[in-house]
């Protein structure tokens, strides 16, 4: 059965794009496919890595973004713009993405910053962490006391069968959880 595509089926629609390029997609399918509305929403994160913390930018819906548009009259320019991969579609079915969650999505992420919502990992007493360099890289152990004003936080060590207490630069560790986040 083919697909029946009207002038005047205008909404939220969610747009498949190439991997990791979400925000070249969306500015594409502004300039080139002449979308009024694109919404491609981003987080950033620091993250541990060998060469210390690091802040990493990622889709918060890697390889999807969302834009408004009329189906019947854009369908075929916003499949041909490069970074995407097509709109999403279940068989002959293209879901459309409400007014009220895209409202509700965009609410949580700055408008200034361009859609990139940081997130923040506050390291706090009692959580385990990984130390990222120094003799001890690569130790998971746990905060015993944050520092005030001194950029340095209190560790438990197990040293020659005793626990002791250590300070390390609050740079030089990572938790070892998943990010929190108020998503």
């Amino acid at each position: 059965m083919p697909i029946i595509l009207e002038e005047g089926d205008s909404g939220w629609f969610v747009i498949r794009t190439r991997p990791k390029s979400e925000h070249i997609a969306a500015i594409h399918l502004m300039k080139f496919a002449d979308i009024d509305e694109v919404f491609a929403p981003r987080v950033k994160y620091e993250k541990g890595t060998r060469r210390g913390k690091v802040w990493f930018v990622e889709s918060l819906f890697p390889g999807y973004i969302f834009a408004r548009f009329d189906l019947g009259e854009k369908l075929r320019a916003v499949n041909a713009t490069n970074a995407v991969s097509g709109v999403l579609k279940f068989a002959d079915i293209f879901p459309q993405i409400s007014d009220d969650f895209i409202q509700q999505l965009r609410a949580e992420f700055p408008e200034e910053e361009n859609e990139i919502r940081i997130i923040d990992q506050p390291i706090e007493e009692g959580d385990e962490v990984l130390i990222l360099d120094g003799v001890m890289a690569g130790l998971e152990t746990v905060v015993t006391k944050i520092m005030s004003g001194k950029e340095r936080v209190r560790i438990l060590l197990n040293w020659l069968g005793q626990e002791r207490e250590a300070e390390v630069c609050y740079a030089s560790i990572a938790p070892t959880r998943q990010a929190r986040s108020n998503l």
